[in-house]
């Protein structure tokens, strides 16, 4: 059974940082191209970061060189570094491959 679990988030002020986690149980993510999501209220959801299964990652331009995607295939995890955050980055950010996805863990941040 696919099981995502995103955890690492909270409440920072504009210019913090804080880093995702998403463990993944049930399968390998050694074997898929890993993404994490976000979705502001009122918004739809908007691909924020990729990993693919070489280790490529690829931003969307409002997120590169700030945030950094990571994958360890020891501990079956993807995490999300997030850097200088800004009150537009205020979201619940999720992972997911595939039609998969977590439960997603909220991200705050206040100016």
């Amino acid at each position: 059974q696919v099981q995502l679990v995103e955890s690492g988030g909270g409440m920072v002020e504009s210019g913090g940082s804080l880093r995702l986690s998403c463990a993944a149980s049930g399968f390998a993510i050694t074997n898929y191209d890993m993404r994490w999501f976000r979705q502001a209220p009122g918004k739809e959801r908007e691909l924020v970061a990729s990993i693919s299964t070489n280790r490529i990652a690829d931003y969307t331009e409002a997120v590169r060189g700030l945030f950094t995607v990571s994958r360890d295939t020891v501990m079956n995890t993807v995490s999300l570094q997030m850097t200088s955050l800004k009150p537009e980055d205020t979201a619940v950010y999720y992972c997911g491959f595939g039609p998969f996805r977590g439960q997603g863990t909220q991200v705050t941040v206040s100016s």
